[in-house]
């Protein structure tokens, strides 16, 4: 497929795909150190602030949810105006199979950007403990292995990374923005917070289905990927469409204890 229609900043075309892809071959096992640490402040950081009293830290929270909405938006223009061009011009197993997506002038960046950015997004974590707010096993859990997950198969450049990455940046785009309006202190209507957690299962489904075509079309020369990229891939988003499908039911549409004993009475 001719990509050449589509507009690459400068800065997108300069950069050294070949060095990033060598980096992260000979690093990505680094990741396992990243989550091992990142796991130990998780816990350690919630012994520390057990009796010590929670920190506002309202303006940072939003600056810093700011900041990840913000990259996540031009990330999810960037790559999605060049999975559009695939889909319109190749089809849907193009769009699925074509490894392009890594080495494009438009989106070989995004890319790279994609999987790095999966580390600095831990500092999330730290705001809901240093302001000491419930941390639910998903929040942690989808951190450690989006991490792992992303930088296991950017090595690779397998089939399928388009979407996965398009529709990660894309959600996050509308969570971060989210946030950050949250701790602007705007109200936001309910709906926003369920419209963001459906969004998400919908994501979840689809790299679902995504990785079913993949592991249906990997024979073929043009699809690369490897059986392990597809398992792995498949438990992880199995796990997650059942934790935010059950965090959904939970948050937004169970009824609150008290109001059923209220009605028992």
């Amino acid at each position: 497929m001719n990509d050449s229609e589509l507009i690459s900043y400068d800065f997108e075309r300069r950069f050294d795909q070949q060095r990033a892809f060598e980096w992260m071959q000979e690093n990505w096992r680094s990741s396992f150190m990243l989550c091992g640490l990142y796991a130990a402040l998780v816990f350690g950081g919630q012994h520390f602030m057990r009796e010590r009293p929670k920190l506002n830290l309202r303006r940072p929270l939003m600056l810093w949810s700011l900041s990840l909405a913000i990259f996540s938006i031009i990330g999810a223009v960037r790559t999605g105006t060049y999975m559009l061009h695939v889909l319109l011009n190749g089809g849907f197993r193009q769009s699925v199979c074509d490894s392009s997506f890594y080495k494009a002038p438009v989106t070989k960046f995004w890319a790279y950007a994609f999987a790095l950015s999966k580390v600095p997004e831990l500092g999330d974590t730290m705001f809901i403990i240093l302001r000491k707010q419930r941390l639910i096993f998903l929040h942690w859990y989808h951190h450690i292995t989006v991490l792992l997950y992303s930088w296991y198969t950017y090595k690779d450049q397998v089939a399928g990374g388009g979407w996965f990455m398009t529709m990660n940046y894309m959600v996050h785009s509308l969570m971060y923005s989210y946030y950050a309006a949250r701790a602007a202190g705007l109200r936001v209507p309910r709906i926003c917070a369920m419209t963001i957690t459906a969004a998400q299962i919908l994501q979840m489904a689809m790299g679902l289905v995504v990785l079913a075509y993949v592991y249906n079309w990997m024979d073929m020369a043009h699809c690369f990927s490897h059986v392990d990229k597809v398992v792995w891939g498949t438990i992880m988003y199995l796990s997650y469409l059942l934790l935010f499908a059950s965090f959904f039911y939970n948050t937004y549409l169970k009824e609150p204890a008290e109001v059923k004993a209220s009605k028992a009475e």
